[in-house]
């Protein structure tokens, strides 16, 4: 392979690199240097230091290691640029040198710098929008823009709630460290709604020309697991069960050209047991915790669709009644939304078709295109055409995933079909 064969695979690697491990380096270099914003800055001149370096000396055996010592003393170099105006900084320049060269050759810390991350950013200090806005950017690399669409909120709103949470931070001199087990229970609920957050944004990318990004997913289940571990509790236990019932499906859930396959179409022989079985296991063992929260009953109505042996066995009477407990706990839109969808399979479409136009006519989700995308297809399976092409209209010109505006486009050119049918041909018969 010629020089510029070699260089574009480098660059190619470190990519990758820089996709899988980022967030791991920015984790520990927060750790280490005590500033997020100085170890953001810190750990993109890592990357862009080995891309020149590496190119001459090769890539070393363990590019994470590599990539948190450049980046803490790039850390370092940029303490002591600064102490010029700031002689406090001097001090702290020559602490963190002295910690570096101490423990060069060592193995950091053991305990997942990413998980204390979390627990960081979820602090009762900020609020709980705070919290999951920052950790979604912090220990996962979402761009504001993803975050956004996922709060339904607009960037600049979010892009400001991410620069307050971290002055708090600051400010408040918030520790890096690992909370005590009442402190992680009061921080549960944040931490929980990230790590879903994030899995979502992986099995459903919100945006782009991929229905998933695999790598979010795996990065909230290995959290799952993770704070299973740390603290095993009823919603932990619905939390992972959740994300795994959903992962189960995840082969069947697009074509090979990468569009979407709804539920009640996938090849159910490609959904896989081992995650099934696991998942409706952790599922059943957070149902019969005291109190089972929302995570907990949304892992037991994925169980009961992963169960089914067929769409047409699902059975909705449990489901719909699961999600009568679901409101009570968590009466969000999207919830009444997805309650409006089950009663639709339990008791007919126009019953749904109702819900949603109540939910709907209230505002509270006119921005959300799965909203949309519901009421036509209720509208279309009552026949109703022109309000059926309307709201699929409306969804299109909200939703962002390639595959998803695809399947959104088949379904209006579906109905125009239905509205002018090819003309019969004499002689043909019908099979």
């Amino acid at each position: 392979m010629g020089e510029d064969g070699g260089a574009e695979s480098l660059r190619l690697f470190i990519e990758r690199l820089y996709r899988e491990e980022s967030r791991r380096v920015l984790a520990t270099l927060i750790r280490l240097v005590g500033d997020i914003d100085l170890a953001e800055d810190s750990m993109h001149d890592a990357f862009a230091s080995a891309l020149a370096k590496w190119r001459l000396e090769g890539a070393p055996t363990n590019p994470r290691a590599w990539l948190v010592s450049a980046g803490r003393f790039k850390a370092i170099d940029s303490l002591r640029r600064r102490s010029r105006f700031n002689a406090s900084l001097r001090e702290l320049a020559d602490r963190l040198e002295g910690q570096a060269r101490a423990r060069q050759g060592e193995t950091e810390a053991l305990f997942d710098d990413r998980l204390r991350l979390i627990f960081l950013c979820c602090h009762p200090a900020l609020s709980l929008e705070a919290q999951v806005a920052l950790t979604l950017r912090e220990t996962c690399g979402l761009r504001t823009e993803e975050i956004a669409r996922a709060f339904l909120v607009d960037g600049s709103t979010l892009a400001q709630r991410i620069v307050r949470a971290k002055a708090k931070i600051r400010d408040a001199r918030i520790p890096y460290e690992v909370p005590t087990r009442r402190e992680m229970s009061g921080r549960l609920d944040a931490v929980l709604r990230v790590i879903y957050l994030v899995y979502n944004e992986g099995y459903f990318a919100s945006a782009g020309d991929a229905l998933s990004r695999e790598e979010l997913s795996a990065e909230a289940i290995r959290l799952g697991r993770l704070l299973s571990e740390l603290l095993p509790e009823g919603e932990v236990f619905g939390l992972l069960g959740l994300m795994l019932l959903n992962e189960s499906r995840r082969c069947a859930r697009s074509d090979a050209d990468g569009d979407l396959i709804l539920l009640d179409e996938q090849d159910r022989s490609l959904w896989s047991r081992e995650l099934i079985a696991e998942g409706s296991s952790l599922a059943k063992r957070a149902l019969a915790s005291q109190d089972p929260g929302p995570y907990s009953i949304q892992a037991a109505i994925a169980a009961v669709h992963a169960e089914a042996q067929s769409a047409a066995a699902t059975d909705w009477r449990r489901i719909a009644a699961y999600y009568d407990r679901l409101a009570d706990k968590d009466p969000s839109p999207v919830v009444a939304l997805n309650r409006a969808v089950a009663f639709a399979m339990r008791d007919g479409p126009s019953v749904g078709l109702e819900l949603i136009d109540g939910i709907l006519e209230r505002g509270d989700l006119e921005g959300y295109h799965l909203a949309h995308a519901a009421r036509a297809d209720l509208c279309r399976r009552l026949g109703m055409n022109a309000e059926a092409r309307r709201s699929y209209e409306r969804a299109l010109e909200l939703a962002q995933q390639g595959p998803e505006r695809r399947f959104l486009e088949r379904r209006l050119l579906d109905l125009t079909v239905e509205r002018h049918p090819a003309p019969a041909l004499k002689g043909l018969k019908e099979e």
